[in-house]
């Protein structure tokens, strides 16, 4: 008797499933450093939500240009380079930076995020 209340919720879950496969898959990976100028390279930093960024220390050459880009993994963070005058917040992830003074300078995050705020830190090394 009720064999058709089955069957139309077998049909409507297959309608729904085919409709989610063909129409809302992720798109295709992009490769941001394909879009840059010529000699401006890409530095990537990750902050994670266990209130730490992607590596310990990211290194790049005396006068490169590079487009520095925040990504928040989890949580909302900043990036900031206080003896560069980096400051990556709220709306501001990227920023195009020449690093013309060779040293170690410290990172940290810039945005009060949590517990662990104090110790996210990191370095930039520019060699």
């Amino acid at each position: 008797m009720y064999k058709w209340i089955m069957f139309v919720v077998f049909a409507a879950a297959s309608i729904l499933g085919i409709y989610l496969v063909t129409n809302e898959l992720p798109g295709k990976p992009v490769d941001e450093a394909a879009s840059l100028p010529p000699g401006v390279t890409l530095l990537k930093v990750e902050a994670n939500a266990d209130f730490t960024f992607g590596e310990k220390e990211y290194r790049v050459k005396k006068g490169d240009k590079v487009k520095l880009k925040l990504v928040n993994k989890s949580g909302v963070h900043g990036l900031a380079i206080p003896d560069l005058g980096i400051d990556l917040k709220d709306d501001k992830m990227e920023q195009e930076v020449t690093f013309d003074e060779a040293g170690t300078f410290e990172m940290h995050c810039s945005v009060g995020c949590g517990v662990g705020h104090g110790d996210m830190k990191s370095v930039i090394i520019v060699e």
